[in-house]
């Protein structure tokens, strides 16, 4: 599949972006339900600091309204002042917790008609069970299905698909190593340096 994007200005010579998929799959693999356009009107980002701020500047530039949530501790943080909106989330919470609170950031969402939900990085962004929230209170999600989300979580399954897909993958382990008889049998069969990563 291929993503072509086009920049043309608008009877109010604001930049619009038009966004057109070309898919070159098979008709067998092609989605036979029909997608309603919705534009989006109102976009929230789930996060705080430099990545909110990129997100809200580009919304800004596309002439999308912005929503910022913010805990209690970062009420004067730069990315609330840059959003058109900002309301406080996880009240009562240490600030990872409150930004990490789906029901209030949901909530703030559906009581202030956001169309779609940013959810920067960290934090949300690698959350299935907050993908399918969004799902779920009629609210889209920036970034990729609760499945795939899920799937990606657990980096043994991740690596799986990548390479039943064909993607080149590093040389590493099919599962989870459970002693370190087993990194050294590794490291004897392809040398240093070698990195360890939890798996889920």
């Amino acid at each position: 599949m291929m993503l072509l994007l086009r920049l043309r200005l608008s009877g109010a010579r604001r930049p619009l972006l038009s966004l057109r998929r070309a898919c070159r799959c098979p008709a067998a693999l092609r989605s036979s339900g029909r997608t309603e356009y919705q534009p989006i009107r109102k976009v929230m980002v789930a996060n705080r600091g430099e990545i909110a701020i990129r997100v809200f500047r580009a919304c800004t530039e596309l002439g999308i309204r912005t929503v910022a949530v913010y805990s209690e501790q970062d009420t004067g943080q730069m990315h609330r002042q840059k959003a058109d909106e900002a309301y406080l989330i996880g009240r009562g919470l240490p600030p990872v917790q409150a930004y990490l609170h789906i029901p209030d950031i949901i909530k703030v969402a559906k009581e202030n008609e956001v169309d779609a939900i940013h959810p920067g990085y960290g934090f949300l962004s690698e959350r299935a069970d907050f993908a399918q929230a969004c799902l779920e209170a009629g609210v889209r999600f920036i970034g990729p299905s609760p499945e795939v989300v899920r799937q990606m979580g657990d980096k043994v399954e991740a690596r799986a698909l990548a390479i039943s897909a064909g993607v080149p993958v590093v040389p590493g382990t099919e599962a989870p190593i459970s002693s370190l008889n087993e990194a050294q049998e590794f490291s004897k069969s392809y040398g240093f340096p070698i990195i360890f990563k939890a798996a889920f």
